[in-house]
């Protein structure tokens, strides 16, 4: 028999006769009133679970992932303010509903029958997911199954200590606000969990400011993978900076209570707190799932005799709040309503084009003030004896540091984040000098977790910082690449735009580091972040391009709301020369602070005809020298600098190699996944034949035969003499 009949059946049978679970009598702060209030809340959560089962057998639903079991959920929303922000656990309806009757906004269960429905008219995602999330409630949109949410929801919480010293322009969270994140207890063995609990308490044992409460949803299993008796207890109880809470979460009074106490704790005290909350978990993990299959009859049975309406109708009926005939009259009303409600639901307009699902990639355009930056003796200042040597050609790394400088003393929201960036300034000093100018509040020294540092940046975004995150090597970010396309490029797609985190994320990458490091700093892959929609990935090659680029990505994730990559390649870094030891070639003056390389724009050098080698980063200083080569050979070639990986700058190529009679791409990444393959497709489809010369399909070998495996300079002049 269906297991949803049979706690629906069980649940009447028993609330007639009387027959509750055992518990303690209703004590604490809240009123019965409010309990009832909450009851309601649990009942509808209930009935939207009953009813997305429904709507799947009718065709009509996509989603039967409850929150049966859960609904103690409700009292923890209660226990918060709705301005705190919140990021939640995919079992949290009843939270969503709670905060919603708090707030005093009506339509909430229509919503989410949207939602279920993947209407166009769902006013969170639009019809692009069933979420959880309100911009109004101060939920943002959360599809993570596991943890990933966990990560920004620290960020958050870090964000509100710093808007207390220096509020910025778009900040959207309140003064004396905190965060909370709640989870399952399988999550809590994701690392990405474990990450955020470790570095939430090692933050507070720094004693930086960090108003995050996470909440831990114990129902003992993970899908069918059963969690071990007190774990989580002995996981989490003990962890250093973290003060823990425990509750009966079947109890709505209990729950309340210590959920006050908590958020009290995280208000008064600025520091993370974890919530652990003991619950049941019914109908299995999805609408597919018998958990009969892998769970014995009678432990299903049992779960199912614990159920939290069951706990709070003898709670309420305890305290005086209602009888059991009036709970009961509750139910069966909330169940007709969801159901006629979802009928009409069923009827909404959904997505039709991919124009229609595609049109919330991109953020929306959001106002920002006008600023014409630091006046002249401020930036003087704060460039000390740098200022002296700006007149004067200067590799890449040094430019790189001062548009840094520039942009810090221009927005004071702007923040960087990374390991090493501070007092030591970054693996290759890129960071230099930048703490003890803004301070350790702006320029932040993070642990070594990549996850931890990419969920800083987004959760300070949240609150209208513009974080500048750093990753010491592009190897790194694989540790953390889901926080890009599971967490900060989706967020945007799955709200309507309503919600974004903009960031300018700086990875220091690719290959030719000269004996150093093999494939783990020396990377020559792109190929996870190219296909992530949305992202803005920028790669320059020299100083005064890398300024320029810097720059129009901050203005994008300043003004456009984008989510930018900025790829320095590490070889480049120190370069001075390139045809000859001391000619300086390769180094550029610093660019007056208000020039920009706008997104789409590409770098032309030379005006040679017969063939244009279109290339990027390292490929672009290889390139330059092979040119004066061919051009002392009688072949006249021009250098075209791509700048902007994604998205291609697909016109200004075009109209670069327009004149050209031949096209030779030249790509440091490897031959599978790298740039090379978009490019032959492109110049393919618009009638332009190309021959690509790449890196080979290889991971990066320490010592002499470092750069064996990439393009070389010989190479380019044998294959574009090969064309010609």
């Amino acid at each position: 028999m269906d297991r949803v009949q049979i706690v629906h059946d069980n649940f009447l049978r028993r609330l007639a006769t009387g027959d509750f679970p055992p518990g303690k009598p209703p004590a604490g702060p809240l009123e019965p009133a409010e309990a009832l209030k909450l009851y309601r809340a649990q009942v509808t959560s209930r009935a939207l679970d009953i009813q997305s089962r429904a709507m799947q057998k009718a065709g009509q639903g996509f989603y039967t992932i409850g929150s049966s079991g859960h609904e103690g959920m409700a009292a923890v929303a209660h226990a918060l303010r709705v301005d705190d922000i919140a990021f939640l656990h995919y079992r949290d309806a009843a939270f969503q509903l709670a905060r919603a009757d708090q707030a005093g906004q009506s339509g909430m269960m229509h919503d989410m029958l949207l939602s279920f429905a993947c209407s166009s008219d769902d006013p969170t995602s639009g019809g692009r997911h069933k979420v959880l999330g309100s911009k109004p409630l101060m939920i943002p949109p959360q599809t993570s199954t596991i943890a990933s949410h966990l990560p920004k929801a620290l960020g958050a919480a870090y964000s509100l200590g710093l808007a207390r010293r220096r509020a910025p322009e778009h900040r959207a969270l309140p003064k004396d606000g905190i965060a909370m994140v709640s989870f399952g207890d399988a999550s809590v063995n994701h690392s990405t969990a474990q990450g955020t609990i470790n570095a939430a308490g090692w933050t507070s044992v720094q004693g930086a400011p960090l108003p995050l409460l996470m909440v831990c949803e114990d129902n003992g299993i993970g899908i069918s993978t059963k969690t071990p008796e007190g774990w989580i207890t002995a996981s989490l109880k003990h962890r250093p900076g973290l003060r823990y809470f425990a509750a009966n979460g079947l109890d709505l009074f209990e729950s309340f209570a210590v959920a006050s106490e908590a958020a009290d704790y995280v208000r008064r005290q600025r520091k993370p707190a974890i919530l652990h909350l003991s619950m049941v978990r019914l109908y299995g993990h999805a609408g597919a799932d018998v958990a009969t299959s892998y769970l014995p009859r009678a432990q299903v049975e049992a779960e199912e005799a614990n159920d939290p309406l069951l706990h709070a109708a003898r709670l309420l009926v305890e305290a005086g709040a209602a009888s059991a005939a009036e709970l009961v009259q509750i139910y069966e009303e909330t169940l007709k309503e969801v159901a006629e409600e979802a009928a009409r639901v069923a009827t909404r307009p959904h997505l039709q084009t991919a124009q229609d699902v595609m049109s919330s990639l991109i953020p929306p355009v959001r106002d920002c003030a006008a600023t014409n930056g630091p006046d002249p003796q401020t930036r003087a200042a704060a460039f000390g004896s740098d200022v002296a040597q700006m007149d004067s050609p200067q590799p890449m790394s040094r430019i790189i540091n001062w548009a840094l400088h520039d942009l810090m003393l221009t927005h004071p929201e702007t923040l960087i984040m990374g390991e090493d960036v501070g007092r030591k300034g970054g693996v290759y000093g890129v960071t230099q000098k930048l703490q003890a100018r803004f301070g350790p509040d702006r320029v932040i020294d993070t642990l070594l977790d990549e996850q931890s540092i990419l969920g800083l940046a987004i959760g300070t975004a949240h609150n209208g910082f513009l974080p500048m995150p750093e990753i010491q090597f592009l190897a790194y970010l694989h540790n953390a690449e889901d926080q890009l396309r599971g967490e900060a490029a989706t967020l945007p797609f799955f709200s309507r735009g309503q919600w974004t985190n903009p960031m300018v994320l700086r990875i220091a990458g690719l290959g030719y580091q000269k004996g150093f490091g093999g494939h783990f700093h020396n990377d020559n892959s792109l190929a996870v972040l190219r296909d992530i929609p949305g992202l803005v990935i920028a790669c320059p090659s020299t100083g005064a391009e890398a300024a320029c680029m810097l720059r129009e990505c901050h203005r994008l994730a300043r003004e456009e709301q984008r989510v930018c990559v900025f790829v320095e390649p590490i070889a480049l870094y120190p370069m001075r020369d390139l045809h000859a030891p001391d000619d300086g070639a390769w180094m550029t003056r610093y660019p007056a602070p208000d020039q920009r390389a706008a997104l789409g724009e590409v770098g032309v050098h030379g005006e040679g005809t017969d063939v244009a080698i279109v290339t990027y980063g390292n490929g672009h200083y290889l390139s330059r020298q092979a040119q004066q080569r061919l051009t002392q050979d009688g072949i006249k070639a021009r250098v075209i600098d791509l700048r902007w990986l994604a998205p291609l700058p697909e016109a200004a190529l075009l109209e670069a190699i327009a004149p050209c009679t031949h096209v030779l791409i030249v790509d440091e990444c490897r031959r599978t996944g790298g740039q090379a393959e978009a490019l032959m497709t492109l110049l393919a489809e618009n009638g332009r034949n190309a021959t690509r010369y790449t890196a080979e399909d290889s991971f990066i070998a320490t010592g002499p035969a470092y750069a064996a495996t990439l393009p070389s300079r010989d190479g380019i002049i044998a294959a574009v003499k090969a064309l010609v």
